[in-house]
């Protein structure tokens, strides 16, 4: 993990001198005592009841639809997230809520007839006790509600270490939680590496958003403490384009998925494969979408691309696409914040850094395929799998190219960009380790299942 922090500080990346918070890190002990603390509460909010935790659940999404515009500003200042965006994410994260607070609801295991003679056979999921999230600052809102609702739901308690730059976020967050639920099921810990790995140390069930450096740091404790772990660590996504598909369109969902909300994003498009006679019309209506994309202060309603988290970030990707061919952007715009203009690059050598790595920013590569077939021989050569694009009229080519890419998940005729929290959400090879996120899936991930033998007594 990253170094220990002397103190958690966040800062407006559409104004650094703007501090939105700063306060001493709390170290290790004190995420060991969030975890004991919940671990203490856990038993009763377990064995309270499917409506006790349903009408907490319900009262949270209804505490976040009030707290709507203030979460939306916040959101706004601490992470530099457009507008529009920010808004979305907020309504997103009421909704999430609201989804898992029908879930205590749900059968939680079986009956089955025993192979001879009476009795029966019970199969029953329970709850592992205490999860431990660590979440990024990307969205600091739906990814931590994404996390927390279903282990919640399934009846654990839960300690959640959010990325230093959305502390602010988190906070706010847990204070809205923490009014709905009793005292210790939901705790925040502020803080980098050392509380990070106090809490993986600790917990029953870890799950992880983040880089892949730590998130591989995050499975490697977990396991070997043989508890479950799940690990979302990011992509090297790619958007194809047959010569069939509606050019425009798949432009413009390219463009948004590159530069919407500074391409922070994990499912963010960063390799665009033109096949075939595709390459000229795509080259040029791509670049004329990425010119237009507005650019600037995240609080106007307008803008699609704000600011990069911080200043180390736009170094990293200016440090990405210098020195070859550009399209369009290339540069950074002038202004106080972290800015960097959408660049879309060619000529990108097998080998370079963005073919292999995720760069974290409104960047990418344009290449070539023969066909589809050599399209999807490109894509799954990353060693990322975790969304991929396909733009084409063709249903049949749709299909042919679902059956062979090695991502988790594959958008055709949209861009890659974008999350239905009901369905699962994972990734393959080096984006993912572990169980799926959310829907169902996270709600067995929260829990382990028992079998249970009921056998007839001989005595009265």
């Amino acid at each position: 993990m990253t170094t220990s922090l002397a103190s958690v500080t966040s800062r407006n990346p559409a104004d650094p001198d703007d501090v939105v918070v700063r306060i001493p890190s709390p170290g290790a002990f004190a995420a060991a005592d969030a975890v004991e603390r919940a671990r203490t509460a856990q038993p009763e909010w377990a064995h309270g009841g499917a409506a006790a935790r349903s009408a907490a659940l319900g009262a949270v999404a209804d505490a976040v639809d009030a707290a709507g515009a203030e979460l939306t500003a916040l959101a706004v200042r601490e992470v530099g997230k457009p507008l529009a965006e920010a808004r979305a994410e907020v309504a997103r994260t009421a909704a999430i809520w609201r989804y898992y607070a029908q879930a205590p609801y749900e059968a939680t295991g079986a009956v089955h007839e025993p192979a001879a003679g009476s009795g029966l056979l019970l199969t029953r999921r329970r709850p592992h006790g205490v999860a431990g999230l660590i979440t990024p600052w990307n969205f600091p809102f739906a990814i931590p509600s994404w996390k927390a609702a279903p282990a919640l739901a399934a009846g654990n308690s839960v300690v959640l270490k959010p990325a230093p730059e959305a502390t602010a976020c988190a906070r706010r967050l847990a204070e809205l939680v923490q009014q709905a639920l009793p005292s210790g099921v939901f705790t925040v810990v502020p803080g980098g590496a050392t509380e990070g790995g106090a809490l993986v140390s600790a917990a029953d069930v870890v799950s992880f958003t983040g880089s892949s450096q730590v998130g591989r740091s995050v499975v490697r404790t977990a396991t070997a403490r043989g508890i479950p772990v799940q690990a979302e660590m990011g992509g090297l996504n790619a958007a194809i384009v047959l010569p069939d598909a509606d050019i425009e369109q798949a432009a413009a969902h390219i463009a948004a998925s590159i530069a919407g909300y500074a391409g922070q994003k994990c499912t963010a498009t960063s390799r665009v494969i033109a096949v075939g006679a595709a390459l000229g019309p795509l080259r040029e209506a791509l670049a004329e979408a990425l010119r237009a994309v507005p650019v600037g202060d995240p609080a106007e309603a307008a803008t699609v691309c704000g600011p990069l988290i911080s200043e180390s970030a736009r170094a990293d990707v200016g440090a990405a696409w210098r020195g070859l061919p550009t399209l369009a952007g290339g540069g950074v715009p002038e202004g106080p914040g972290w800015y960097a203009a959408p660049t879309l690059v060619e000529k990108v050598a097998p080998g370079h850094r963005l073919l292999r790595e995720e760069v974290f920013g409104p960047v990418a590569a344009l290449l070539t395929a023969g066909d589809l077939d050599h399209a999807v021989r490109i894509t799954n050569a990353a060693r990322y799998g975790l969304v991929t694009s396909v733009h084409t009229a063709d249903l049949a080519t749709a299909l042919h190219g679902l059956d062979r890419l090695d991502t988790g998940m594959v958008r055709v005729n949209a861009p890659s960009t974008g999350v239905d929290f009901h369905l699962p959400f994972g990734g393959a090879k080096a984006s993912s380790f572990g169980a799926r996120e959310q829907g169902r899936a996270a709600l067995d991930f929260y829990t382990s299942s028992r079998t249970y033998t009921l056998a007839p007594g001989t005595g009265r």
